[in-house]
């Protein structure tokens, strides 16, 4: 049986919900910025606690829906599992490397300070170094992929990035003492996947037990779908809310962080989806490859921006702009991904 996520009106019509829940977001961060403020400081090891809260309601209801024995056949399969690693981790630090170099250093060389151009591209630095974990669980489940690959490459990207991120972040830099953010990568990954993970294989568990495979199916899966989505955009609004201020003050340094950020995005995305086709991988395994590689572990690049050069570096604000992008261009890549998935051949399973 293969499981249909078909498109309701309120998905059909996301792009337009995205962009009120930036606009919002952002004037609530200038209107009310207390409110934002006290937010702000609502963290702990640079991991955000009222994110933490949505992106729980974001994940829970797609973990709920794993089926667990899915997961390991998933670890068995090795093509999607070796293209993800090669391309996060041999690839990607070092393509962003060249394109914040290319634009910072060279394109942009005469509107920016040489100083600040460093700084800058040391924050992209950082976030090319940092795969995503949690967030790809969402960006999967809209893309009809499979669930327990993307399960299996989070853990397996949190795994290595204990081992690589600081090494390959230190090369790129040409810094020798950059300091492992063992307990954002421990918090985040506890928080973000740790406890949807438990709660939802106990409630999956135990909800097909006593109400049946059908109740569960038919009645309860269907209304957890809307509570993630609506968690997906209290989520915008809280980012840009948070962050938004940065983009009125700085808007132009800000489209030019953007610009090879996105170039990084989209290149990698469509590296990892063409080396899915070429290997031969199913549409449910090539997308959530993508789209692993495409997005960034954003806590994680912002500690080790300000532990190495303070909070109002540039290498920060880089790293910031990312927390930006993120959401609103990893919707773009689930477009493209659903209209693409002729390209592949199909995997008959239920996720």
């Amino acid at each position: 049986m293969v499981e249909k996520r078909t498109l309701g009106t309120f998905e059909k019509y996301l792009t337009i919900w995205v962009i009120v829940c930036i606009i919002v977001g952002i004037l609530l961060g200038k209107l009310i910025p207390n409110v934002a403020g006290f937010l702000n400081t609502l963290q702990y090891f640079q991991v955000s606690l009222p994110i933490a809260i949505c992106l729980f309601f974001m994940i829970y209801p797609i973990m709920v829906q794993i089926d667990f024995r899915k997961v390991v056949e998933a670890g068995k399969t090795q093509k999607p599992v070796m293209l993800t690693l090669i391309v996060n981790w041999a690839i990607k630090p070092f393509t962003m490397a060249f394109f914040a170099w290319l634009f910072m250093s060279i394109l942009f060389s005469s509107y920016l300070d040489p100083e600040l151009a460093s700084s800058y591209t040391a924050g992209m630095i950082l976030l090319g170094v940092a795969p995503c974990t949690a967030m790809v669980l969402v960006w999967s489940y809209l893309s009809k992929g499979n669930m327990g690959h993307t399960l299996v490459m989070v853990a397996i990207n949190s795994l290595t990035m204990l081992f690589l991120y600081a090494p390959l972040a230190g090369f790129l830099l040409g810094v020798t003492d950059i300091i492992v953010p063992w307990e954002t990568i421990g918090l985040s990954v506890s928080v973000y996947v740790g406890i949807p993970l438990i709660f939802g294989y106990i409630s999956r568990s135990q909800l097909l037990k006593y109400k049946g495979k059908e109740w569960f199916e038919k009645s309860f899966a269907p209304s957890l779908h809307y509570i993630a989505i609506v968690a997906l955009l209290i989520t915008l609004i809280l980012l840009f809310s948070l962050q938004g201020d940065v983009i009125l003050e700085q808007p132009i340094i800000i489209v030019m962080i953007f610009i090879p950020l996105f170039i990084q995005n989209q290149f990698i995305f469509w590296l990892t989806y063409g080396g899915a086709k070429i290997i031969g991988l199913a549409y449910e395994d090539a997308a959530p490859s993508a789209q692993i590689g495409a997005s960034n572990h954003f806590e994680v690049a912002i500690a080790v921006a300000i532990m190495l050069f303070g909070l109002s570096s540039g290498a920060a604000l880089a790293t910031v702009v990312g927390v930006l992008m993120e959401v609103p261009v990893m919707l773009l890549l689930v477009k493209i991904s659903l209209r693409t998935q002729h390209w592949f051949r199909k995997e008959q399973y239920l996720n």
